[in-house]
């Protein structure tokens, strides 16, 4: 009892944040929807919370077909997690990890389209690899700006974001549109599609390979990251560059690769998406993973750990959504309030730690202050 007792004093700075916020954002969205309720046919109803999270709950895991929905939602978003949390410990934020994500999203589908007719032990390893490819080609970018410039990762991917989405749009309407289709598109992905569970069960139909390789790339990443002389690299960099230029490690060189590997993790997360689930793209796409993978990692802490059950917990958000408003008549945007007030005081962590008095962690700087404590400084050589 005193083992696990001294393990829950360890753990508890840490992890108490996160679970703090999650509990706070889950309060305010149900004032909330408790103030929204004035405004309905139905009246004031003060059991309106419980219904939304009943809701909630039991659309996201009662049911093997719900479960399938949870997982299916947090296999792309636990893998761009991991991406951003990647250059959380190298203390780089990388914000581009929605442009990475949809230049990964239209290679696969291209690529994929193209080798519909090929064996799927060709057409998927080399749909998912040009995936990979074009999400790292799109993190090199600002990683070496910043190496040999100095300009700020936040700024050059956020610009890169909105030029990866008109990529996209160019890809599909002269690239790799697919003829016979009303609307332009990329064309049926056959063999590259990724496997899934259906023949157990109709219900496991959706459940694809992508959540397997989600899971082998949580303890994957965590090696790199506290196993490696890489990792030990890239969190010295971190943690103090200068500190690792004067031990002999090459920033600007770690900051490239650094970056190079989170926008291949968020390529992957793109690819396996379309892959495993969307399986084509319109010229128009656009999806929300980019953005909610930045959540996901902060939740998480920028651990692999913490980042596969913040990206379960925000699938199973999107996955309880529509049984939630079919429930409890409330809209599904407000799985977006949950998000956004989570990471709000995940951002504002004095106002958790004052409520439920929580020491601070003794393990090194917060996610966001170590990325922004670079800002401006160019990574020598």
């Amino acid at each position: 009892m005193s083992r696990l007792r001294q393990l829950w004093d360890r753990a508890r700075p840490v992890v108490a944040v996160p679970l703090g916020a999650v509990i706070l954002g889950l309060v305010v969205a149900g004032v909330v929807a408790l103030a929204s309720s004035v405004f309905t046919p139905q009246g004031f109803d003060l059991l309106l919370p419980f219904k939304v999270y009943a809701g909630l709950f039991g659309g996201a895991f009662l049911g093997l077909d719900h479960i399938t929905n949870t997982l299916v939602n947090a296999t792309p978003l636990i893998v761009a997690g991991l991406a951003v949390g990647f250059g959380f410990k190298a203390g780089l934020f990388n914000i581009g990890a929605d442009g990475q994500f949809l230049l990964g999203a239209v290679m696969a589908a291209g690529i994929g389209a193209m080798l519909a007719t090929a064996p799927a032990i060709v057409a998927i390893p080399v749909a998912l690899g040009a995936a990979a490819i074009a999400g790292a080609l799109w993190g090199f970018i600002p990683g070496a700006l910043k190496a040999w410039t100095g300009a700020h990762e936040v700024v050059t991917t956020i610009m890169l974001n909105f030029i990866g989405r008109s990529l996209v749009a160019y890809l599909v309407l002269n690239v790799f549109q697919a003829p016979g289709f009303s609307f332009a598109r990329t064309g049926p992905l056959g063999n590259a599609e990724l496997p899934t569970l259906g023949f157990l069960s109709p219900d496991l139909d959706r459940l694809n390979l992508g959540i397997l390789i989600a899971l082998l790339l949580v303890p994957a990443i965590w090696w790199l990251l506290f196993r490696s002389t890489l990792g030990f690299e890239i969190r010295t960099v971190g943690t103090n560059p200068d500190a690792a230029r004067y031990a002999g490690m090459r920033p600007a060189v770690l900051t490239i690769l650094t970056m190079s590997l989170s926008g291949l993790l968020a390529g992957v997360a793109g690819g396996l998406d379309i892959l495993g689930a969307t399986h084509f793209i319109p010229a128009s796409y656009g999806t929300t993973v980019g953005f909610d993978s930045i959540a996901v990692a902060l939740l998480g802490r920028s651990h692999p750990v913490g980042i596969l059950l913040a990206g379960l917990l925000f699938g199973a958000l999107r996955a309880g959504a529509g049984p939630m408003q079919l429930d409890a008549h409330i809209p599904v945007e407000l799985v977006d309030v949950i998000q956004a007030v989570i990471l709000l005081f995940l951002a504002a962590d004095v106002i958790v730690r004052q409520l439920l008095r929580i020491r601070r962690a003794k393990s090194g700087l917060e996610p966001v202050e170590a990325a922004t404590g670079s800002y401006g400084k160019q990574a020598s050589l």
